[in-house]
This record gives C-alpha cells, structure tokens and sequence, in this order.
C-alpha cells in the first residue's frame, strides 16, 4: 500500500439513509477543490455479489460504470460531485469478499488452514481498502461502510476498520461517524442518547470516531455540541452540524462552512495544496437556485413511487436545468396507468416526455400509448433504453403497419420481432448472461439530432441491456423517416434513434444519465430541456 496515500472511513449510525454518500461525496469535492486527487469507494454489507440483481424498489437504481460494473447509485453521486469515474474497485459487497474467499479456499490458496472470519474474510476487506490507494494515483481514498454500526452484517467491516488503523500508522487514518441527532417536538428538545449509543457500540468493536457528523433539522445549540463532544469523546470542534439542504449540492458548501475539510486536513496532517476553489460549483448553485423559465417534463416508468429508482435521470435534469437556467417539474407517472383511454387526461399537460429505462412487461403497453401521444402530437420525447426499445416498437406497429411488432424479451413468438437478441451478441458475451454492460463507442451521423447535441460524431457511453435493435428492419423503419443516427461502430448495432420530421424525438439504446455530472451536464438532456421550452411557447 502506498504509504503517501490517506484513508478516510465513513460510518453511519442510529438509522440508514442519513447520507453518508453525500457526506463522502461533498468532503471529496472539498478537499478536490484544494488540490488533491481522491476517490471514493462504497462497502455494502448484503450478500449480493452486485446489485444488479436487486430490484429498484429494495436498492434504488443500479448504477454502471465504464468498466461495465453493476454498482450502487451512491457511486452516482460519487462521480457527479467529483466529475472523475469510477470502476468496480469502487463498490465491493460481502458477497464479492465471501466469493473471493471461497474461490481462495477451493484453490487450496489457504495452504489447509481453518478458514475464519478473522483474519481471512477482515485481510480480503483491508486488501480490497487499500487496493485504489495503491498505484500512488490518489493522496486520499474515502472508503463509505454501508448500513448501520451494530448490523451483524456490517460487523467484519468495522473490525477490519479497527484493524486498518493499525496497518495504516497515526496520521494516515480517519473515522467520520454520520449520526443523527432526533428532535422530540412534545419536549421542544434535541436528542443525544441516540449518538451515544451509536458511538459507544462503535467503541466496543475497538473504534474510536475522530469527527462526528450530526443530521439534524434544526441547528445545533452549542451546549448540545459540549455534550456530544465529552460523551463521544471527541474534539467539539471535530463536532459537525449536518443541516437539512434544500439540495444536495449545497452541502459541500456547508460542509465548507462547518470546517470539515479543514478539520479531515489538520487530523491527517496534510497541508492544502492549493487555495479552495469552488467558483464553477457556486456558478452551478447560482444557476441552479435562480432559473430564468420553467418546463413540465413526464418521466414515465414503472417504479415511480421510489424516485432512487431514477436517480440518476433526476439528476440529469438537474445538472440540464441549470445548464439553461430553467427549472424542470418533473412529474413522474407510471406507465401502468396510461391506456388508449385516457392518455390525453394523463400526458395533455406535460411541454416534453421522456420513457425511462426498465425490464419485463409490466406497463409496457403504457409505454407504447406514450410515445404514439408523443410522436402524433410533436412533443419533445427521449427514449432511454427500453424507451428507445418501446418508439422503435410503436413506429413498426402504427407507422408501418407490423401488427403485432415486439422485442421478443415481451413476446417470444412475435411475428415482427424489431428487438431482439442478436445472434453475434450471443457469441460475443457470456458474461452475466447476454447482457451488454459498461462503455461502448457510437459514431453519430453528421447532421442528425444527435450530432447536434453533442457537437461531435463520436462519443462514449455507458449500456445496461439485453435485446438490440434489429438490423433486418432497419431499411422499412428509414424508408418512413425512423433514422438510425447512431451506430456503434465495431457491430453495427443501432445505438440511438430519432424521427425525421419532429421537432425533437430521440432514443437511445444507452444510458446517458450515468456521465451527468454538475460540471458536465449530459447534452441529450439539455437539448429535451431546450425542445421543451419551445414547445411550451408554441403552445
């Protein structure tokens, strides 16, 4: 391990969900914005090898990286603060260690020793620690353990922490405990019981916090910080006040203004390479907080009532808005509500649509009423991944009259299969069954909506799928005015779609949303966001 390199560990406790993503993510930015390289990991306690199995409701959406690997979303946030990708070093589950063990101990690695929890399964964690940390590329790796302290399946996690201290020597180690600090109304008080009981179970697996974070929504008086501060026995400067935000892009700011970062620098020795520089962060707030129009835009999908689910296309939308200083309402309706019936009452409102990505056959009717809404009425639509899959399917039904048109993932024996699974895809994957993941090229055509967008004709992204667009009929589909205007250039897959004679009707087989970040706003999105604002005048 490469000693210049400094780890941070984050912990949570009292309850999940309280942010410790976004904490890493803005103390990232924070010490990034001073100069130095970092990166941040994600430990998860299931026993899912990845989440690419878990269903969006239980996990939130599956983020993939370039490398194609099925991660959490908190590497979302990871890389749309940081603006610096990740790989699948970066999110490691007790699944992979179990597996990697057992692999060890099948191969007779162990040379017949007992095989234990500890040291075997605490060395594969510390191995997997200071893996990122080793080729000197950054000066600090942020390592987030998911869950809570006091989890069972968090324990090895934490004891390999505690371990870590030792291994890595003073000066070199940090703990972050994310608390939170609950506010009882009928006694008009803060609460600190919660944090103390958090701390102490971390106390008794060996770790002593060097800051705590504490969420709250009202601000922390500072006889409550005295308090927190002996009975956690840590610095009361090292006691952080952790407000609700109105958007997850000011806390690097008030992380800034609580001194987090100066208190992460002082404790790990190190001096700031530079002087903070934050301003395109704050230009983005500005932008963010004072939009100069506003657009209604529909995401229609099928796991609308856990919003996680599309985290990263609300994002998207985010970092588009403030691009052109426009605020998007963004209405998220479920595809299994819209039928032929009523798709007017459902969608009549919205300046732009876009069909979100999904697998299996549930709303996927819903789905079809959307986009024939879209493309008879000349609404601003994009279409991600079964999205794309879906306009595709409707063009073949109600403009070329294929009755019965499907992908085969929804029917099998569909008289017109225009996706499908291909046969050279077959050959080429066997990883994760057909599945195409991770980054892959796809040169535009020049002039097309796309090109346009992008201001360039040969770009990268990142693909979730299975089926593919059907070669065999891409010439009916362009005869009426479907165009293929982006293939990717080793297969001659069709990679994104879009109609001729229509304002602006794009779908690509790709996820854009995975390459949003603050500082580089996805151009698909920005140019949906601008054909919505002329759509909205046109009304």
């Amino acid at each position: 391990m490469a000693q210049s390199t400094k780890y941070i560990f984050i912990t949570g406790g009292v309850t999940s969900s309280l942010g410790k993503g976004i904490i890493a993510a803005s103390l990232g930015k924070l010490l990034q914005a001073r100069g130095f390289s970092v990166t941040i990991q994600k430990f998860d306690p299931y026993l899912n090898i990845d989440p690419g199995t878990l269903n969006p409701y239980e996990h939130g959406e599956c983020y993939v990286t370039d490398d194609g690997a099925e991660t959490d979303l908190d590497l979302g946030h990871y890389e749309r603060f940081l603006n610096v990708p990740t790989s699948q070093n970066n999110n490691i589950t007790t699944g992979r260690i179990y597996n990697n063990v057992i692999t060890k101990e099948r191969k007779g690695e162990f040379l017949g020793k007992t095989v234990q929890v500890i040291p075997h399964i605490t060395d594969e964690i510390k191995c997997n620690f200071y893996k990122l940390g080793e080729d000197g590329k950054y000066d600090v790796v942020i390592t987030e353990i998911g869950g809570c302290v006091g989890d069972i399946e968090s324990l090895p996690f934490i004891e390999a922490v505690r371990q870590a201290r030792w291994d890595l020597g003073p000066g070199n180690f940090l703990v972050i405990h994310l608390t939170l600090i609950p506010y009882l109304k009928a006694a008009k008080e803060l609460k600190t019981k919660p944090t103390q009981h958090s701390v102490k179970q971390l106390l008794e697996a060996g770790i002593q916090p060097d800051i705590l974070v504490c969420r709250t929504e009202h601000p922390l008086p500072s006889e409550v910080k005295k308090k927190l501060a002996l009975f956690c026995n840590v610095q009361l400067n090292s006691v952080i006040e952790a407000m609700d935000a109105e958007s997850i892009y000011d806390v690097p700011l008030l992380m800034k203004k609580e001194k987090l970062d100066e208190r992460v620098l002082s404790k790990l020795k190190l001096s700031s390479k530079s002087n903070i520089d934050l301003e395109t962060w704050k230009d983005f707030l500005g932008k963010l907080k004072n939009p100069t129009q506003e657009v209604t835009i529909g995401l229609i999908g099928k796991y609308v009532s856990l919003p996680d689910s599309y985290k990263s296309i609300i994002e998207s939308f985010t970092h588009a808005g403030a691009a052109v200083e426009c605020k998007v309402n963004l209405q998220l309706i479920s595809s299994e509500e819209i039928n032929s019936e009523n798709y007017q009452s459902k969608l009549g409102e919205l300046d732009g649509i876009l069909v979100a990505p999904g697998f299996g056959e549930r709303g996927f009717e819903g789905k079809i009423e959307t986009v024939r809404f879209a493309r008879e009425n000349q609404i601003p639509f994009f279409g991600i991944c079964l999205g794309m899959q879906v306009a595709v399917i409707e063009f073949s039904r109600n403009v070329l009259g294929l009755d019965g048109a499907n992908s085969t993932e929804m029917d099998p024996n569909t008289p017109y299969p225009v996706i499908a699974l291909m046969e050279e895809q077959k050959k080429i994957d066997q990883m994760g069954g057909t599945m195409r993941l991770g980054s892959y090229a796809c040169d535009l055509k020049k002039g097309s909506k796309a090109a346009i967008a992008y201001g360039k004709t040969k770009i990268q992204e990142r693909h979730r799928h299975r089926y593919e667009f059907n070669n065999a009929f891409l010439e009916q589909l362009e005869s009426k005015g479907l165009i293929a205007s982006g293939k990717n250039p080793e297969t001659g897959l069709v990679e994104i779609i879009e109609l001729k004679n229509h304002p602006w009707f794009v779908g690509v087989q790709f996820h854009p949303e995975y390459k949003s970040t603050v500082l580089n706003p996805q151009p698909l999105f920005v140019k949906l966001i601008q054909a919505a604002l002329d759509n909205k005048k046109n009304k």
